[in-house]
């Protein structure tokens, strides 16, 4: 829920504190990748600029001691620091399932 935060007041800031010092910020299937902290302001600008908003919706997390998966309209793997925060590894924001009749995007 921090990561729709920051993304609906635009925060910057708040969105890196989310991320691993070497974490990944997908757009989605086709759009723009961060691959760390001085990337995703750029990425975060061009997401903030082709939809209004990203809401999160998990429909699943799964927890395997320090790792953590979310499964909704996007894919999230989040690891705990020593300091106890969780921070995100990868953050797909969005997955493209309208292409197949499993629901998932085809190569």
């Amino acid at each position: 829920m921090l990561l729709e935060d920051a993304c609906i007041t635009r925060n910057v800031e708040g969105m890196l504190a989310l991320f691993d010092a070497g974490g990944v910020l997908v757009a989605g299937p086709d759009g723009p990748l961060a691959r760390g902290g001085a990337q995703i302001p750029r990425v975060a600008a061009a997401i903030w600029g082709q939809q209004p908003t990203y809401v999160a919706s998990p429909r699943r997390v799964v927890q395997a001691g320090d790792i953590a998966l979310t499964v909704g309209e996007g894919i999230n793997v989040a690891r705990r620091g020593t300091d106890g925060a969780w921070r995100f590894a990868i953050a797909l924001l969005h997955l493209d399932r309208s292409e197949s009749n499993d629901g998932w995007r085809k190569p």
